[in-house]
Formats: C-alpha cells, structure tokens, sequence
C-alpha cells in the first residue's frame, strides 16, 4: 500500500496527521539521509521502508543508503551486535581492519551526499565509522542504537564509543540502553506501521491458504513465534517450553523467520533448531525468505499465542506486530519486551521454558482471559507504538539539532 498520511489517518486520526505536518513545517526542504547495512530483514529496514516515503511526503528530501560489505565485514559487526549485548567477544585487529577498510570503501562512494545532508541518520554499528570519514560536514549527524547496550562488552564498547562519541546527537531504544557519550542522548521506541504487508488485515481464506502451504492445522492451537534463528531469540528454549505440555491442547508450535543480509550465523543456529525438533511433526521449522511479509501476517493471525522468548532483545518489534493483531505474547523478560509485555495485561513475562509453559498453559485453558488480553493489547499498541509517534519523535529531534535546542531538549 502506498505510503501517505491520507491513508494512515483513518487508523491514527486527523489530530495525529495535524502534529506531524506541524512539527515538519520548519523542515521542509531539509536533506535527511538513512544508512544501514541491509535493505531487508531486520527491525531497521522495516522501519526505514515506511519512514523515508512519509519524511519526503512531508517536505523534506529523504533517502537510505545501505553499506555493502563481504564476509568478513558482517562477521565482525556481527561480533559487535553480540559484544554490545554483553556477549564474550574477542575483537581481533584483522576484523578491526576489515570493519575499517571496508567502510572506508562505502564512505568514497557516499561522500559528497553525507557531506551535504542536512540530516544524517547511522543506524547501528554496522556504518558507525562514516562518520571520522566524512570531515566536511554540513548537517548535523545522529548515531541511531537499536541493540540493547546496556551491559556491553567493553573491548567492544570501547572500540565503537572512539567511533560514535563524536556525533551530535545518539538515540536509544530504552534509557537503560544509553552508555556515556559526549553529546545530547535520546530515547526513541521504535514502532510499526499498521499498513504495511505485514500489519494489514487479511482475509480468511489467505489465513487457511498460507496454513495450508505449510501443512499446518488451523483447526488445532498454533503457537507461533516469528524471529530470525539466531541464540538471541532462544528458539531452542521455545521447543523446550512446547515439549513440556507433553501433548496438552494438542498444540502446534510454528518456527518461523530467515535471515538478515547482515547476520552470518543465520544457517549455523537454524540447524540447531531443526535438531532440537528431532523431527517432531507438531514442530514446524519454516525458513522464509526475506519478503514474506504476509506470510507472517497470516502467521500471526492464525496463532492462538505469539511467542518471543529472547534472551536479550533490543525492542523486539515482532511483539508490536503481534499485540497490534490482538494476540497476547509470551516474551522472554528483557529488554524492549519489558515496556509491551505487561503481566495479565498484554501478556506474561517469562524467564524459563517452564515459565513459558506455565503461561502457554493458562492462556490455552482460558479462552475469555485471552480474548480480553488481545483487545488490551492492540489498543496499547495503537496508543503506545504505531510509526506517527516514532516519526513525531524523530522529527521533533531533528528540529532541535538544526537549531541548537538538543541539550534544551534532553533537558526537558
């Protein structure tokens, strides 16, 4: 669906439509630039795909770039991405030197535009060192963390904060996410768009289609959860929570999620999952490509429960996807889940696959107490999580920058 404000403001309202053509009013004509590392797979790239056509509806010049890197570039932000959330990682000066070298060649084709944006937006670690590469600058830049850093490893910290200290302004996902950095810091949850292919109503008979492709029951219990296979997401805890109902409900677990472009690890954990299944026919392993969007939407739809026992997670935007579709979400208690997941409200909080069970368990044998959950849930999202309060946010910040109100900001 095409990205305009028109077509959000029967879900959002005219009043929210109203701020965000206010607070763009001084920014119209302003050059923002977005870089990453990837343009599919990840919470980041689902979030730039809507943002970039709704900052230009809006007045400005608006555009993504996205680094290429080899292997041995993604095997190290890899490294970063792990070290950030508190991972044991050694930094070798070889990966250092592969980070670096590789940047460098992005930063000589990316230059002049970086040189001149009005706005620059670097997302993550992954093109972090653009910035010492870019020496003429004309706009004000933003390092844009969307990892939970809140307890990171400190070769890997300090590597990363010699790269980002200089910017001018850094954005968090939560306040516990935030390191100590020589500039203004802000807190930014991210969120989803209602109208994008993974978010939009669908009809039934897409719901049974998609069931039926992946020979799925729709007429038994699905718990589902969505998530690139990666450790992080801890799919291997999901199956241990689904073995221990030892058959109750006669539930059917769905593993579903791929791979980003930038995370190597990717085929090495999903072989981990399928072992851990050991062939279980009530386990179904799908491995989906990168724009399966409504795929997962009908996924989500069909499921009784949404699943999403991380270990860490930086927000963890499968859970606002899954609220938004009136599910209530199991989710591991860490990080960005913390702020949607909220005990008999939206959901339960969990830290073991027997917790896990326990409230799999409850929920299953209690349909009213799940009907009322997900009514909670989509409004909390609807209040709390849609993308006009993540761009109103955004926009409200550039604006400071560009008249040096960051630190009144932050202050306030």
């Amino acid at each position: 669906m095409e990205k305009t404000l028109q077509n959000y403001e029967s879900i959002i309202g005219t009043v929210a439509t109203s701020k965000l053509r206010q607070v763009a009013r001084d920014l119209k004509g302003a050059s923002v630039v977005h870089v990453n590392s990837t343009k599919e797979g990840g919470g980041v790239a689902e979030i730039l795909f809507w943002m970039i056509p709704l900052m230009n509806e809006l007045g400005m010049d608006a555009s993504w770039e996205v680094l290429n890197g080899n292997a041995d570039y993604f095997n190290t932000t890899k490294t970063f991405h792990n070290g950030l959330q508190g991972n044991k990682v050694i930094l070798s000066e070889k990966m250092i030197k592969a980070y670096e070298d590789t940047v460098e060649e992005n930063a000589e084709r990316l230059r002049e535009k970086l040189a001149d944006a009005d706005i620059v937006v670097i997302h993550d670690p992954q093109p972090a060192y653009l910035h010492q590469l870019v020496p003429e600058k004309k706009g004000k830049w933003i390092w844009r963390c969307h990892i939970d850093a809140s307890h990171p490893n400190r070769q890997v910290w300090n590597y990363l904060r010699s790269k980002v200290n200089d910017y001018d302004a850094s954005i968090f996902s939560m306040p516990d996410y935030a390191q100590r950095l020589d500039h203004p810091q802000f807190i930014i949850a991210p969120s989803i768009d209602p109208l994008s292919d993974k978010n939009i109503d669908l009809s039934e008979q897409e719901i049974l289609d998609t069931l039926s492709n992946f020979n799925i029951d729709p007429n038994r219990p699905i718990l589902t959860q969505i998530s690139r296979f990666d450790r992080f997401k801890d799919p291997i805890g999901v199956i241990e929570a689904f073995n221990l109902l030892n058959g109750a409900f006669n539930a059917q677990l769905v593993l579903a999620g791929g791979g980003a472009t930038d995370d190597p690890e990717g085929a090495a954990v999903l072989e981990e999952v399928k072992e851990a299944a050991n062939g279980n026919p009530d386990i179904h392993i799908l491995m989906l490509p990168p724009d399966a969007h409504r795929i997962i939407n009908a996924l989500q739809r069909a499921s009784a429960i949404v699943i999403q026992k991380s270990l860490q997670e930086g927000f963890g935007l499968t859970v606002t996807e899954a609220l938004w579709k009136n599910k209530p979400v199991i989710g591991g208690n860490t990080g960005g889940i913390r702020l949607q997941v909220h005990n008999h409200h939206t959901g339960f909080l969990v830290d073991t696959p027997e917790g896990a069970a326990l409230r799999i368990r409850r929920l299953l044998s209690n349909p009213d107490l799940m009907y009322t959950i997900g009514n909670t849930a989509k409004e909390f999202v609807k209040e709390n999580y849609l993308c006009n309060r993540q761009l109103r946010e955004y926009l409200t910040l550039m604006l400071g920058l560009r008249k040096g109100l960051a630190n009144h900001l932050i202050a306030g």
